[in-house]
């Protein structure tokens, strides 16, 4: 029994010299093995704030998570400006599948044809654009941390500057028709000016069995395809759309009771009810409908409907328009 004590007692003592030389040399290595007790009694003031940054970062990345999925999820609608067609749309906001798939998402709104659209018109893109989940996630993720901000406010920044540089080529198109009409302006001093500059192709009642008539109910201008179209004069557009073998066109009613037609076009610039000025663009020349090949074809009624048809040069020319 003494033997056993003897045995016993040295090798108690150096486990007491061993922890106390941990603890006299380096604290931070007696805590781990102590265990979380001894932890918390000796060195809890002194772990408190280590622990703290590796863990608070993590937090606003998982609830940021729920709010850009939502927003990813809800479509972005756009509206049609001035100049706008749908494969300008599809290029500008970087749409997968082009401007066809823009125009199957958006079939029911177009119509039939994929090249009438019209200022104020609105299209689904069929979800959110590359610049829309950053403006999101800037506006919606929480920032309790100080150096979660930046990122949050950065974010914006490629969005403005994508915004900033598709907003002049909106404005330029917005503001074509009124800087086309200052030059137009004194070629008439009634206010009525050409619709296009081109010369005329085929003259007014000229007779031909490929007209339905007998005869053309109007005069054809020279116009490449994509020409700018303009109203002769002020007034109110009473119907912009698709008719038939005229194709896409524009019949606008001036202050004395005449109305003005402008058939085949690619693109229509206004809209039923529009008020529009002498000079101001209404689309862009094609050859839509019944047509064989780009030119406008254009005609002045005493009513907006066919078979009213007047001479419309003889009408031009009485209002002072220079052709």
């Amino acid at each position: 029994m003494p033997a056993k004590g003897k045995h016993r007692r040295p090798k108690s003592l150096s486990l007491s010299r061993g922890f106390a030389v941990a603890g006299t040399g380096g604290a931070a290595l007696a805590l781990p093995l102590i265990g979380a007790a001894g932890a918390h009694a000796a060195g809890a003031p002194a772990a408190a704030p280590a622990v703290t940054p590796a863990v608070a970062p993590q937090a606003p990345v998982a609830l940021q998570a729920a709010p850009v999925a939502a927003v990813q999820a809800a479509p972005i609608v756009y509206t049609v400006v001035p100049g706008d067609y749908l494969s300008k749309i599809a290029a500008e906001r970087h749409l997968s599948g082009g401007w066809e798939q823009l125009y199957a998402d958006n079939r029911e709104a177009v119509g039939v044809n994929p090249s009438l659209i019209h200022p104020g018109l609105k299209l689904n893109l069929g979800g959110p654009g590359e610049a829309a989940p950053a403006e999101a996630e800037a506006e919606a993720a929480p920032a309790p941390e100080a150096d979660a901000k930046p990122a949050a406010q950065a974010a914006p920044k490629p969005v403005r500057e994508r915004a900033e540089q598709a907003a002049p080529a909106r404005r330029e198109a917005a503001a074509e028709p009124q800087a086309e009409a200052p030059a137009a302006a004194p070629q008439s001093a009634g206010g009525f000016v050409a619709p296009v500059s081109g010369g005329i192709s085929t003259q007014y009642k000229v007779a031909g069995a490929m007209w339905s008539s007998g005869y053309h109910t109007g005069v054809d201008f020279i116009a490449a395809m994509g020409t700018t179209v303009k109203a002769v004069g002020a007034g109110t557009v009473v119907s912009a759309g698709w008719s038939g073998s005229y194709g896409n066109e524009v019949v606008i009613r001036h202050a004395d009771g005449k109305y003005s037609q402008y058939a085949h076009l690619s693109q229509l610039s206004v809209s039923s009810g529009q008020s529009v000025t002498a000079g101001q663009a209404i689309g862009l020349s094609g050859s839509t409908g019944n047509s064989t090949g780009p030119h406008l074809h254009f005609e002045i009624r005493t009513t907006p409907s066919y078979g009213s048809d007047m001479d419309p040069i003889a009408y031009l020319r009485s209002k002072g328009a220079s052709l």
